[in-house]
């Protein structure tokens, strides 16, 4: 059984190209919508390719949309684990 996205997908993203798109984000929080980010990239990147990665960072948790439609960063793992250690935080069993 194929994903029929898989097949409309003519370009994979390189590795550097995600990487690329991870740090700009990051550096660039809740400044850009999707189209206007792509544009801004110090790269230029094909579109398409460029929404494989926004869904990938979608479905990996870490960027989110906003209401606006602006791109955030939301993966801070050292800081979840900082405050996940917290006992204060903590639900009650």
């Amino acid at each position: 059984m194929k994903n029929e996205s898989i097949k409309e997908i003519l370009r994979y993203p390189r590795l550097d190209t995600v990487l690329m798109v991870e740090r700009f984000i990051k550096e660039h929080d809740g400044e850009y919508k999707k189209r206007a980010l792509w544009e801004a990239l110090p790269k230029k990147v094909m579109y398409q390719t460029f929404r494989v990665i926004i869904d990938y960072l979608l479905y990996s948790h870490k960027i989110s949309i906003d209401a606006e439609g602006k791109l955030g960063w939301i993966h801070y793992p050292d800081s979840a684990h900082y405050y996940f250690e917290r006992k204060d935080l903590s639900r009650k069993k």
